[in-house]
């Protein structure tokens, strides 16, 4: 899953990639409101998190740019002003959740994998597909009760699919919500990680739909 954090501070958005990132996320960064508004119209982000006091452009405007082009991926407000009229503001603008500043970056990050959950319709934090379970809150893929062994992309791979599963998937899909921004993107090592994941799990989980992708799903089709 790939997310943006919208924050000017760099100490706080240094802390919040690391964290993210440790969480098994990709996490680009974007330090004032014009960055943050072009990226988040111009890349497929599973999340983001803004903090509405930004330089350039304030939080709430770019959120609503966002809204009214119909971007659609849960915005979590960070908000230094422990004042209910901008918490009612951002979620009128278009937010799912918010924090004031200062918090626990647990807090953070319980509240990014809820919004994640709520986004791809699942209620638990732990996410089944057959013999695998998805553990969203330890970062981790079991095989019945055996935790796999996987790579980070490996893992980034598989979580995205569990997610949505069910549904077919592009590799270019997969590229976009698996590598940063910054990252060099290669479609053809989807394949690579695609390979590698079938020798660790039962290889009839993954699914190649022909011309269009890949599927994750528990039973094969009739």
């Amino acid at each position: 899953m790939r997310l943006l954090v919208a924050e000017d501070e760099p100490l706080l958005a240094s802390q919040l990639k690391v964290a993210l990132e440790s969480a098994g996320y990709v996490a680009d960064v974007a330090h004032d409101g014009l960055d943050a508004q072009h990226q988040g119209l111009s890349e497929p982000y599973d999340l983001v998190v803004l903090d509405l006091g930004l330089p350039g452009r304030d939080g709430l405007s770019v959120l609503r740019a966002w809204r009214e082009a119909g971007r659609i991926m849960p915005v979590l407000i960070l908000t230094a002003r422990d004042n209910w009229h901008d918490k009612v503001a951002g979620i009128d603008a278009g937010a799912d959740d918010y924090l004031t500043k200062p918090f626990h970056l647990e807090e953070l990050q319980a509240r990014v994998r809820a919004l994640l959950r709520r986004a791809g319709g699942h209620a638990s934090t732990d996410i089944r597909c057959g013999p695998l379970l998805l553990d969203t809150r330890q970062s981790r893929v079991l095989l019945g009760d055996a935790p796999l062994e996987l790579t980070s992309h490996e893992y980034r791979v598989l979580a995205y699919l569990m997610m949505h599963q069910g549904e077919v998937i592009s590799r270019s899909q997969l590229v976009e919500h698996i590598y940063a921004q910054d990252f060099d993107r290669d479609s053809n090592t989807i394949e690579v990680f695609i390979a590698r994941l079938r020798r660790k799990i039962p290889a009839e989980l993954i699914q190649t739909v022909r011309g269009l992708g890949y599927r994750l799903a528990a039973t094969p089709p009739s």
